[in-house]
């Protein structure tokens, strides 16, 4: 008698401390400002062997947002902008995910921000797997891609006097997630 082997899920919890979600944006039409948000969790779940059935799932507090100035991150959490006290959480959900490459994957999924939700894809990069000092297996991934924040209904904005604006609408986001793997 043989036996059929069936997949395994495997469980990957993102490590907060080393996981990165930046940003940068057009100011005044002549600089760019980065930021960044100083909470991330979320897992990653599925087959080892097979990366297509996996499921991502990713929350970030809109309120860790952190741009290094206290009066500009204030305005950013007012409903001028994300909303955080009505809209806590900015989140993704892949939808499909396949193997572009080796180690490059295209993922699809849904991501809200203010209660809007769009379809994206990101082209997502593995970093490696590796075992940590203390015998915990972690696996890394990144991925950097531009949104339209008014897409999301974050639309406010302020003309200048030279014409132009104060905020561009076109948002760098670049994310370096570590995950390690969960006891199942």
């Amino acid at each position: 008698m043989s036996t059929i082997a069936t997949p395994t899920a495997t469980t990957w919890q993102i490590d907060p401390t080393h996981s990165h979600v930046e940003f940068s944006v057009r100011h005044l039409m002549i600089a760019t400002v980065k930021g960044r948000f100083a909470e991330v969790t979320g897992t990653l779940t599925g087959d080892d062997t097979e990366p297509e059935p996996a499921a991502l799932e990713i929350a970030i507090p809109a309120a860790s947002i952190d741009t290094r100035e206290p009066q500009r991150d204030a305005h950013l959490r007012s409903a001028d902008f994300f909303d955080a006290e009505q809209h806590p959480q900015i989140r993704f959900r892949s939808t499909r995910i396949r193997r572009v490459r080796d180690d490059v994957f295209a993922v699809e999924g849904d991501l809200t921000i203010r209660g809007v939700t769009r379809r994206i894809t990101l082209t997502v990069h593995r970093g490696g797997r590796a075992r940590d000092p203390w015998g915990g297996e972690r696996i890394a991934y990144s991925t950097t891609t531009k949104i339209n924040r008014k897409d999301f209904g974050l639309n406010w904005n302020q003309v200048l006097e030279t014409g132009g604006v104060l905020v561009g609408d076109e948002v760098t986001v670049s994310i370096e997630l570590e995950l390690v793997r969960s006891s199942n």
